[in-house]
């Protein structure tokens, strides 16, 4: 039975039919715990690297944005706890985080080709044209929409009204953004193997493969990461899981949080640690005395009175 309470503000419903959303909405709240206790605990795990790596390091942009992915992450996991009373923040996060990410591999492509110029053209324009068509439709897809607290047989759950179409608008807007990264994933592969090939024709430089080896497994991590949540959520539009409330839609729903958390808060922060992890580990050693080719990630800072841009660069010398 349903019955409407004297508050407007309330709707009261006391009805068997909604116990399964009720079962849903508490295995997709423990899916929001799983995602919180992984960002908590990656952070903690590799906050010394952070700290030596980011914090102890001169300002710069690189260093701007992990800290806002790394403590936007934090934040995003707690806030996750409080379902849909910060609708608006976790709607515009991971288009937001994504464009930050995006800016960050920007700059290991671009230090992948040498600092070519058209290149870094073509990734500004490509990244712009997708973070505005993503922003976009997400804006479109959030226009007009209200929220009410319903009393669900005693439990009290916020729920988002809006109609089919801005729905699929907000699963969709991902498809702008992965575009963009199947595009710098496959720049980044095809610079590797031309990287790899040319060694292989002067049959030198194998701490250049190290360091391309390094670059290309922590995006691959990265990518794959990204193309699941973009796989769950353009599955998530078929109206079959859409309106289910199934153990498997359950499980769907939670994989797709735990995808999206895990792809934005740990593994990008450590597109970042991983490539100055590898830089302190090669300046020791070549502090240490070993004869190597030296591959280090340099700051291109632009001199400018209104703005310090980091660009992380390749620089080789021969061995000694």
């Amino acid at each position: 039975m349903t019955y409407v309470s004297n508050d407007p503000d309330n709707t009261y419903v006391n009805d068997p039919a909604w116990w399964p959303f009720l079962v849903w909405t508490r295995a997709y709240s423990n899916a929001a715990v799983v995602a919180s206790v992984v960002v908590v605990y990656d952070w903690a795990l590799t906050f010394g690297q952070e700290f030596e790596l980011v914090w102890k390091q001169r300002l710069s942009l690189i260093n701007l944005l992990f800290i806002s992915v790394r403590y936007v992450g934090i934040l995003y996991a707690i806030i996750s706890f409080l379902g849909n009373f910060f609708y608006s923040f976790q709607t515009w996060t991971p288009v937001v985080v994504n464009a930050m990410l995006a800016v960050i591999m920007t700059t290991r492509i671009y230090a992948m080709f040498q600092q070519s110029k058209p290149i870094l053209i073509f990734l500004i324009v490509a990244l712009l044209a997708s973070t505005i068509a993503s922003g976009v439709m997400l804006g479109i897809g959030n226009i007009g929409i209200s929220g009410k607290e319903f009393v669900l047989s005693g439990y009290h759950i916020c729920l988002v009204q809006i109609d089919t179409y801005r729905m699929n608008l907000n699963h969709e807007m991902v498809i702008p953004i992965a575009i963009w990264e199947i595009l710098a994933f496959l720049l980044a592969v095809w610079i590797v193997i031309l990287r790899f090939y040319e060694m292989r024709q002067t049959r030198s430089g194998s701490t250049i493969g190290d360091c391309f080896t390094m670059l290309i497994k922590s995006h691959a991590w990265y990518f794959l990461a990204f193309a699941a949540v973009a796989c769950f959520n353009i599955g998530d539009l078929a109206p079959g899981l859409r309106h289910s409330t199934t153990v498997a839609d359950d499980i769907y729903a939670g994989a797709l949080r735990i995808a999206r958390v895990l792809q934005m808060f740990v593994l990008g922060p450590r597109l970042i640690l991983s490539i100055r992890e590898y830089h302190s580990k090669l300046v020791t050693r070549s502090d240490g005395g070993i004869n190597m080719t030296a591959i280090a990630f340099q700051a291109l800072r632009h001199r400018s009175t209104s703005s310090d841009m980091e660009l992380d660069t390749i620089q080789s010398t021969n061995p000694v």
